[in-house]
């Protein structure tokens, strides 16, 4: 195999790993884990990001009582991450590999520390050939901090590890041009930065996952922007991610094409920090303007409010005076200073460029 790129995070979907009944489909993670272990053969290092323990649980359990949605998930979770951790590591052995679970959640991604420490953790299990099993901890998170879905995290960990490509498996073959169910659709093959999707794009959830295609096309293309190589294609097709990976196969799929500026690593983390920001800055018109027209920094100068309540080193949104967000950066003052000293000149920026992230 001529494999196009040496480390990859693999995002396998719930409707691509379970049946229609809600059972584990464990003939298609043989498939894909043969296909891990070949490209691990060709030196390829893959990170997997699997869907499949809530489902794997539900078929599971015969409940006494109805539970409420997010003890059902806690309970499912807890009984079908044993399962489909050990059906992996069963079938990882077979190849006299080993696999290794790694649970997270969204609040691990928050801090600057938390955030380098999973890095740490996961890079030290590659070094030693261990192949990364990524899921969120559904049995200790809420609702309001939980991951969009699995892709989310997927692009989180794709930037966190450098990755050079997210593979995202769903049941479709990528993104269509129309309504997938009707045959005069065609799967759109590449999409440049910056192209807008929204009229392509179905807004249904699938069967056993969280999020939908919207949500898949919203993180592949924040990740693209970032410098990294995103496919969204079928999981259900045999030899997939050896032809996806092998630079002489070509298969149906969508790629997003990867900006050739590549952001650096404090970059990466704040673009996907939004959901964790303790406060934001409105900015005058002036400022807003600078910001879109040149590489510069938030300063004092330009902020008209502040809001919410956070420390130095907090992330923060930038907002317009139309309160519509332009970005997210780290505070580089507190709350209280901030307000203090807003709108004075020759005082060093409230946010840094380096600390910067611009939507």
């Amino acid at each position: 195999m001529d494999a196009k790129f040496k480390r990859v995070v693999v995002k396998i979907g719930s409707n691509v790993l379970t049946q229609a009944d809600g059972t584990l489909d464990t003939a298609r993670m043989e498939s894909l884990v043969n296909q891990v272990a070949q490209l691990h053969q060709a030196g390829v290092e893959v990170i997997l990001v699997s869907s499949g323990a809530v489902a794997s649980g539900r078929s599971e359990m015969k409940l006494q009582k109805k539970l409420d949605p997010v003890s059902a998930r806690q309970l499912f979770s807890a009984v079908g991450q044993a399962k489909l951790i050990n059906r992996y590591y069963e079938l990882f052995a077979k190849h006299g590999m080993v696999c290794g679970q790694v649970l997270t959640t969204k609040e691990s991604f928050g801090t600057r520390i938390h955030y380098l420490t999973q890095k740490d953790c996961i890079g030290v299990m590659l070094d030693n050939k261990v192949v990364p099993i990524v899921n969120e901890n559904d049995t200790i998170s809420v609702t309001e901090l939980m991951f969009t879905d699995n892709d989310e995290l997927s692009g989180l960990l794709a930037t966190m590890m450098q990755a050079e490509a997210l593979i995202i498996l769903s049941n479709i073959d990528g993104i269509y041009d129309g309504d997938p169910n009707l045959p005069e659709s065609k799967v759109i093959t590449e999409i440049e930065p910056k192209r807008n999707l929204s009229k392509f794009i179905q807004t249904g959830k699938s069967s056993f996952g969280r999020g939908g295609m919207l949500t898949k096309c919203n993180i592949a293309r924040k990740v693209a922007e970032e410098g990294i190589t995103v496919m969204i294609a079928n999981g259900k097709r045999e030899g997939i991610l050896l032809d996806l990976i092998d630079k002489n196969n070509q298969i149906t799929h969508t790629t997003f094409i990867a900006n050739q500026k590549k952001a650096s690593g404090v970059k990466k983390w704040i673009a996907h920090s939004e959901s964790f920001a303790k406060g934001y800055v409105v900015l005058n018109e002036g400022a807003t303007e600078a910001l879109s027209s040149k590489a510069s920094s938030v300063l004092l100068v330009g902020i008209t409010e502040v809001g919410g309540e956070f420390a130095k080193g907090d992330i923060v949104k930038i907002l317009n005076q139309e309160k519509e967000e332009l970005g997210v950066g780290i505070a580089q003052y507190e709350s209280q200073k901030a307000r203090e000293c807003m709108g004075k000149k020759g005082v060093k920026p409230f946010i840094h460029y380096d600390y910067l992230y611009l939507d």
